[in-house]
């Protein structure tokens, strides 16, 4: 299942609903990533694409300084996963993958 493109994330964490937008792309072969939200891009590390399954990490710094990491299940156009900063619970994470409007640009 190819994972490349934008994806409007939603993850419902303890202090409410964050809301980013992940974008997955190949370079030299590799999968890559950064992840927009709350102000901030940061990359994306260890982006590993495995079947149905898709894992990486980030280091955010807005609303406060975490260390994530993510693991989520795509299909099709939809994902569905976790995210864990440290020891705190996980919190639940959805997304749905942009998709290009003929003519729009968008």
């Amino acid at each position: 299942m190819p994972v490349e493109g934008n994806w409007d994330l939603s993850i419902s964490t303890p202090i409410g609903k964050i809301k980013a937008v992940a974008e997955f792309r190949r370079e030299g072969g590799v999968l890559v990533g950064t992840a927009h939200g709350a102000g901030e891009e940061v990359p994306l590390s260890d982006v590993v694409l495995d079947g149905d399954r898709l894992t990486w990490k980030q280091a955010i710094t807005m609303p406060m300084r975490l260390n994530l990491a993510f693991a989520v299940t795509i299909d099709g156009d939809t994902l569905t996963g976790t995210s864990r900063a440290g020891r705190l619970p996980a919190s639940k994470v959805t997304g749905e993958r942009r998709t290009l409007h003929a003519g729009t640009g968008r």
